[in-house]
């Protein structure tokens, strides 16, 4: 197969929802019928033992949430499909958004109970800055929810974005019957409640075919002509080019812990989403069918096997095709870098691979050489856009428990906050460390981490600020005034660069005002 036809078989894409509308559930399925997995599990259950692929660490295995992005790929009618499964929870937003920067389109989960929730808002605003291409699944029909037009409705109208349903439910809830196929103009009926296997399913070819009746119910067959008649009337045809710019997004509905409605989101999904497209640097775009090899890092893992202490950096290829054995250059630190096992994913189970081609996801083992963001080429002094860090809205001292585990504390710090979803920094008058997140949940799971991978104990204690800012100036003696003016509220990031700790709004303000020449930054990437 050609570098070409290899591109254009790629579909990688991120499930992204609210906490708890199903997300790793659907994940779990979306491998199940694609035959990457026997069995799917479960992410609360007492009755299966089994838990979900994606949900590997302990901590999510305990609280049956998401707390970091994995990534799996199977292959599908010839289809490559790499699933990014991200966090929902808002404490592990920044781990989401930066995922977003390494896909080509994205599947939405809502609940049909629940429907648009506030997080679901925040990351339809990250899809749209990108134009991201968006699949809605509607997700537990199996539940007593809302309206199917009402629900579109308030797609619509809260999330500012045009639909068009692809298949329509028939009854909801105790009465569910199954989904109908608007385009292939096919009835599926499922039986059974089996919630760990694919289910048998039943075709009725023709919306006025008698054995609908037959099946459903005469009340249920006449419910469903008039829905198909007013969604022909109020909707637009799916147009694939709109739905490429991010214009209309197609609506599937289904339940995905019951196998409802997967074939068809799934069959969808692989014939009309985006292969891998260009990509821009800061020295213009790069074209994945470029003849030199590209990529960018997005994630890093410490202790994906806490057994082996491996810490993994994921890698976005983006040009060309990746080889196994070969010298990349690092952009950043501007070193020439081979790998000898790089990996393929079932999120936390890897497998060696020769090669991979753009849109691809690979795995690559790290000593401590990549950071978030770095740019891996074959030698182009190129940095990919669009991958910054935030600035935290928690933040907290950190307190060694055990003088005699210093050294563990010091590189679990480093390592954990390598991977970008909290942020280290190091006060200038006094040295003391200082860890910045996005939520409150982080510091549950940095304490439990530090603990579990690197046998560290340490506490988190308050500090009053409002807010990280990391600070330039293009006349370095006036930055080195400001510094000095100022050195009780500066500290240092990983990097090294200045950063300002305002400790209300009304200091920073001041701040601004005594020092107008100062550029003030709520990303890193200025």
């Amino acid at each position: 197969m050609t570098i070409s036809e290899e591109i254009k078989r790629r579909r990688t894409f991120a499930i992204i929802a609210h906490p708890d509308a199903g997300k790793t559930t659907l994940t779990e399925k979306l491998l199940l019928f694609g035959g990457a997995i026997q069995t799917a599990g479960a992410v609360k259950s007492n009755k299966i033992r089994k838990s979900t692929t994606s949900d590997f660490m302990e901590i999510e295995k305990q609280r049956g949430i998401s707390v970091s992005t994995s990534v799996m790929a199977f292959d599908y009618k010839n289809y490559k499909v790499n699933i990014l499964d991200t966090p929902g929870h808002e404490d592990f937003a920044e781990d989401t958004y930066r995922t977003l920067s390494a896909v080509d389109s994205v599947i939405m989960v809502i609940d049909c109970v629940k429907g648009v929730e506030p997080q679901t808002r925040k990351l339809l605003e990250v899809c749209r800055m990108r134009n991201t291409p968006v699949i809605v699944f509607i997700n537990k029909l199996d539940r007593e929810g809302q309206n199917p037009f009402d629900l579109l409705d308030e797609i619509e109208k809260e999330l500012n974005i045009k639909v068009r349903p692809m298949t329509w439910p028939i009854g909801i809830g105790k009465s569910f019957k199954g989904v109908y196929d608007l385009s292939k103009k096919a009835l599926n009926l499922f039986q059974g409640d089996s919630k760990t296997t694919v289910e048998e399913k039943v075709t009725i070819n023709n919306i006025d075919d008698p054995l609908i009746e037959k099946r459903v119910g005469a009340d249920f067959a006449e419910q469903l002509k008039a829905d198909v008649d007013l969604i022909d009337g109020v909707y637009d045809t799916l147009d694939p080019e709109k739905y490429l710019q991010g214009k209309i997004s197609p609506v599937f509905f289904g339940s995905a812990v019951n196998n409802f409605g997967i074939h068809e989101l799934l069959d969808c999904f692989v014939e009309i989403a985006p292969s891998p497209g260009p990509r821009e640097t800061d020295h213009g775009t790069v074209k994945p069918e470029d003849a030199k090899f590209s990529g960018f890092v997005f994630k890093i893992h410490a202790n994906l096997d806490p057994k082996h202490r491996d810490r993994i950096a994921f890698l976005r290829i983006c040009s060309a095709k990746f080889e196994r054995n070969k010298y990349y250059y690092n952009v950043r630190d501007k070193k020439q870098l081979r790998f000898s096992n790089p990996t393929a994913f079932m999120a936390q189970q890897k497998s060696v691979i020769d090669e991979a081609y753009p849109g691809d996801v690979v795995g690559l083992y790290d000593a401590g050489n990549f950071k978030i963001g770095d740019s891996l080429t074959e030698g182009a002094d190129l940095q990919f856009k669009g991958i910054p860090s935030f600035s935290p809205e928690l933040f907290r001292y950190v307190t060694n428990l055990d003088p005699m585990k210093t050294k563990q504390l010091q590189k679990g710090l480093e390592q954990l906050t390598d991977e970008g979803v909290a942020q280290l920094f190091t006060k200038k008058v006094d040295g003391r460390k200082i860890i910045g997140t996005v939520g409150a949940l982080q510091f549950e799971v940095i304490q439990h981490r530090l603990k579990s991978e690197y046998n560290a104990s340490a506490s988190f204690d308050q500090i009053d600020l409002y807010k990280a800012l990391w600070v330039s100036c293009e006349d370095k003696k006036k930055l080195d005034t400001f510094l000095q003016d100022r050195h009780a509220h500066i500290a240092q990031d990983k990097e090294g660069r200045p950063v300002f700790l305002a400790e209300s709004a009304w200091l920073l303000q001041m701040a601004r005002e005594k020092f107008p020449d100062i550029q003030f930054h709520v990303k890193s990437e200025f």
